[in-house]
């Protein structure tokens, strides 16, 4: 009957409550599920859906993603320090010889190394993905390695998941080596900067309140030679540039406080005596 009333053109409304069908995940899947939910980038291509499989994730993330962040981190700490191993029996650059030019040489070279990791990515992502341009492979590969994570762009391809899998924990481990290798140098300047407290930094507190009036040139001399870091004469190298640098500023300033006192006017004294004679 109901056959013949749809054929006769009777509309008939039907309410249907089914469950939606829900696709099983693929070890190359969940895989890769595992490793955006410890690395808390979280593209959102691939999630749970069943009250089990979420109740498991947060108890798995919870307890996964500050051991992963652990292992990145060591990870970060052991590449930072091979990385200095080899900077130190690596020829000295001719053309960067003060400790600022050191700086931003060792910065930049960090940025494009990082920039040349990226660039790999996104050329792996071209020949894998058929309907993605190289702006689109370095996009998620940056969006990826700052386990920013939109979601916008992910592979769609499952074969190539593990690799990327890998690719993304490699390149958070290389991104925690430059932040350390960063927080290393911070530490190293700051050590350098504590070297120089006691009597020279009061010395020049005392020159910046008095100008360099009231102070002996001798003096300052001798504070400033003793003052100056013992380290400096541990060093093998006897062009290093930090220590050039730092008798460069010791010298300028004994020069402008032997000149100020050159300049200094001289004063007459007049003494007069009171007698009652």
């Amino acid at each position: 009957a109901v056959q013949e009333a749809a054929e006769g053109g009777l509309l008939i409304e039907a309410e249907q409550d089914f469950p939606e069908p829900y696709e099983r995940w693929s070890i190359l899947q969940a895989v890769f599920f595992s490793s955006t939910v410890l690395t808390t980038i979280g593209y959102g291509n691939i999630v749970p859906v069943t009250i089990g499989g979420r109740a498991f994730c947060i108890c798995f993330a919870l307890i996964g993603i500050p051991f992963t962040l652990t292992v990145i981190a060591d990870w970060g700490r052991l590449f930072a320090t091979a990385v200095s191993v080899l900077g130190r029996h690596m020829p000295k650059t001719p053309k960067v010889t003060n400790f600022i030019g050191r700086t931003w040489f060792y910065a930049l070279s960090a940025v494009l190394f990082l920039c040349v990791y990226l660039a790999i990515g996104a050329g792996l992502l071209l020949l894998w993905e058929d309907d993605w341009t190289f702006f689109d492979g370095f996009y998620f590969c940056f969006i990826t390695m700052t386990t920013i994570g939109f979601g916008d762009l992910v592979p769609k391809k499952p074969n190539y998941m593990l690799l990327c899998t890998l690719y993304i924990l490699i390149g958070l481990a290389l991104t925690s080596t430059i932040i350390e290798l960063v927080r290393r140098q911070y530490a190293t300047s700051w050590a350098k900067l504590q070297e120089l407290s006691g009597p020279m930094a009061e010395t020049l507190r005392r020159l910046g309140e008095t100008a360099g009036t009231g102070l002996d040139y001798t003096a300052l001399q001798k504070v400033l030679t003793v003052s100056m870091p013992k380290w400096n004469m541990s060093r093998k190298d006897p062009n290093n540039a930090d220590i050039a640098a730092l008798e460069a500023i010791t010298n300028a300033i004994l020069k402008e406080v032997k000149e100020a006192q050159n300049n200094k006017p001289k004063v007459l004294q007049i003494v007069i005596y009171e007698s009652s004679v």
